[in-house]
């Protein structure tokens, strides 16, 4: 069992929701958008923050996943 299935809340300043994903401190930190600690390891986001973070790098994860296939 991971932190997320024990109920740690969002990572994101000002939210405290449950989240529901977690990823990187510098996968997070390529959503400008997002107020996290980019200094933490891992990172926390609710369903709301973790729809906006694919929003905003969707064209970067693109570009990412362009050069390895």
């Amino acid at each position: 069992m991971g932190r997320v299935d024990k109920g740690v809340n969002c990572s994101v300043q000002g939210c405290d929701k449950t989240a529901e994903r977690s990823m990187s401190g510098d996968k997070a930190s390529m959503a400008g958008e997002l107020v996290v600690n980019s200094s933490d390891k891992r990172v926390y986001l609710c369903r709301e923050h973790y729809k906006e973070w694919k929003k905003s790098t969707k064209e970067d994860r693109e570009k990412e996943r362009a050069r390895w296939g």
